[in-house]
C-alpha cells in the first residue's frame, strides 16, 4: 500500500470536532423572476447533520458505522472522501484514499466499461501506465469479460458494483471507504468481494464501512461506531455496539406502533379483536369469524418474547354443503416476506367439525421469531387450496427479545463441552 510509513505513528483518518449542515428549503423558488417576485417565499431551516463529531481511526483498522437512515453516516464517509467539506472542525487523512459511495459515481454511462476503468481510476490518482499495469486484474476480478466494451448505461445495477468494486480495490489506497454498495450483487460476488477485503484488511488497509448488515459488523469489523442524531453514541467493541443500536432500534418500533404510522395495523393491535384489518379476499363459502391471541396466563396479548408460549385461537363458519376446509395461519413481516406459514393440511390434521360454526387452536410451545413486528395471516380454503376467506395481517404482534442471538431465526438449543482426558 502508498505511504504505509506515514502513518506507523500518525492516524489514517483524523476528525476533529466536524459540523455538517445542509439548508432544506421548503419553498423556493426555481428560475430567477420565481426569486423576484416570491421571494419570501424562501423559507428554510438549518439541519445539522453531524454537529461536533471526533474520530481517529488507525492504519489496518476496519471500522463500521451503524445507525438509523439520515444519522449521518453517509455524510460522514463523503467528508472524509472529501466530496463534502465540513462547515466547522477539521480532518486529516494520511494517504491514498478509495471510495464505494454511490453506484457508479465517476462513471460515464455512454462510455465503455474499459474507458470507465481509466476514468474512475485516474480520479483515485493512478497514472494511465499504473491503470494498465492493473487492467486484466480488474477485468478478471469483475468478471465482466463479454461486456467490458459496451457502454454502462447497458449494465445492470450488479455490474455497476462489479466494475466499481473491482477498480477500488486495484488502485493501492492506505484508506478505503465502503457505503452500503455491497449489498447490490449476487451472492457468490458478495462472498468474492468480502474475502477481497479480508486480504487487504490482512494487508494492514485502513477500511471504513457503512452497512445495516449487523452481521457484517460483528463478524468482519474491529471497531464499530454508533451514530445517533449526528453525534457518535457508542464507539468500541462492535458487538456491544450493535446489541445498543438494536437496543434503540426495537424501542422505535415500539413508538412507531404506538404513534400510528400504520393507522390500520395500530387500531388492530390496541383494540378488541373485532376491529380487525379489512384486508382479505376469498370465494366464499366459508368466513373467518376471529382469531383471538392468548399468551402463557391465557390473556389476550399482542406482545410477546422470543421463545414465549402462544395459543392463537381461530372462530370460523362453513356453508354446511362444503365438503372439506382446511385452516391455515402464517406469519408475515412487515415488508411482505413470510416468516413462517402452515395449515391444517400440511400437519396432517382432519378437522372433525361438522358443524356450521367451529373454533380451533394453534398451539406453539416456543415462539421461535426473531424480534420485529409480524402480521398473523388467516384463512380458510377448500381442498384445491382455493382460497374462501383469507386474511392478510389479521392483526398484528410485536415480538421483543429474550437474549442476544442475532440473525433470521432462533434455534433450540444448548452446548454440551466434552472432557478430552488432557
Amino acid at each position: 500500500m502508498a505511504n504505509n510509513d506515514l502513518t506507523i505513528t500518525k492516524p489514517r483518518i483524523d476528525v476533529s470536532c466536524v459540523q455538517k449542515r445542509f439548508k432544506i428549503y421548503y419553498d423556493k423558488g426555481n428560475s430567477f423572476k420565481e426569486k423576484l417576485l416570491f421571494w419570501k417565499r424562501n423559507r428554510h431551516e438549518i439541519r445539522y447533520v453531524l454537529n461536533g463529531v471526533s474520530l481517529k481511526i488507525k492504519q489496518g483498522e476496519t471500522v463500521g458505522l451503524i445507525g438509523r437512515n439520515g444519522c449521518g453516516k453517509s455524510t460522514l464517509l463523503k467528508l472524509i472522501s472529501g466530496i463534502y467539506y465540513p462547515n466547522a472542525g477539521k480532518i486529516t487523512i494520511n494517504g491514498r484514499v478509495s471510495s464505494l459511495l454511490e453506484l457508479g459515481a465517476g462513471f460515464h454511462p455512454d462510455m465503455t466499461g474499459r474507458e470507465n476503468i481509466y476514468i474512475n481510476a485516474s480520479i483515485f490518482g493512478l497514472t494511465k501506465k499504473e491503470i494498465d499495469e492493473r487492467l486484466n486484474d480488474i477485468i478478471n476480478f469483475s468478471e465482466l469479460q463479454k461486456f467490458i466494451d459496451v457502454p454502462v448505461r447497458t449494465y445492470s445495477s450488479g455490474m455497476y458494483m462489479r466494475l466499481a468494486f473491482s477498480v477500488a480495490i486495484n488502485v493501492d489506497a492506505d484508506v478505503l471507504l465502503i457505503d452500503e454498495i455491497l449489498a447490490v450483487g449476487d451472492a457468490n460476488f458478495q462472498k468474492k468481494c468480502f474475502a477481497k477485503l479480508e486480504d487487504l484488511k490482512n494487508q494492514g488497509v485502513t477500511i471504513v464501512i457503512v452497512t445495516h448488515d449487523i452481521d457484517k459488523i460483528t463478524s468482519f469489523c474491529d471497531r464499530a461506531i454508533w451514530i445517533k442524531d449526528g453525534q457518535i453514541s457508542y464507539d468500541g467493541d462492535p458487538k456491544i455496539a450493535a446489541q445498543k443500536y438494536l437496543d434503540y432500534m426495537d424501542e422505535l418500533d415500539k413508538k412507531r406502533l404506538l404513534d400510528a404510522v400504520d393507522k390500520a395495523n395500530l387500531r388492530d393491535m390496541i383494540n378488541d379483536d373485532e376491529l380487525r384489518v379489512p384486508d382479505h379476499f376469498g370465494d366464499g363459502g366459508a368466513k373467518i369469524l376471529s382469531c383471538t391471541l392468548l399468551n402463557a396466563s391465557g390473556k389476550k396479548s399482542k406482545v410477546y418474547k422470543s421463545g414465549d408460549k402462544m395459543d392463537i385461537h381461530i372462530r370460523y363458519q362453513v356453508d354446511p354443503s362444503l365438503k372439506g376446509y382446511i385452516l391455515g395461519m402464517g406469519f408475515i413481516k412487515m415488508d411482505g416476506v413470510v416468516a413462517y406459514g402452515t395449515n391444517t393440511s400440511l400437519d396432517g390434521y382432519k378437522i372433525q367439525n361438522t358443524k356450521e360454526e367451529g373454533e380451533i387452536i394453534f398451539h406453539i410451545d416456543k415462539l421461535n421469531l426473531m424480534p420485529g413486528n409480524y402480521g398473523v395471516n388467516v384463512s380458510v380454503v377448500d381442498n384445491k387450496f382455493n382460497p374462501l376467506d383469507f386474511y392478510n395481517k389479521y392483526t398484528v404482534i410485536k415480538v421483543e427479545k429474550r437474549d442476544n442471538s442475532v440473525g433470521e431465526m432462533i434455534l433450540d438449543h444448548r452446548w454440551e463441552e466434552i472432557d478430552n482426558g488432557q
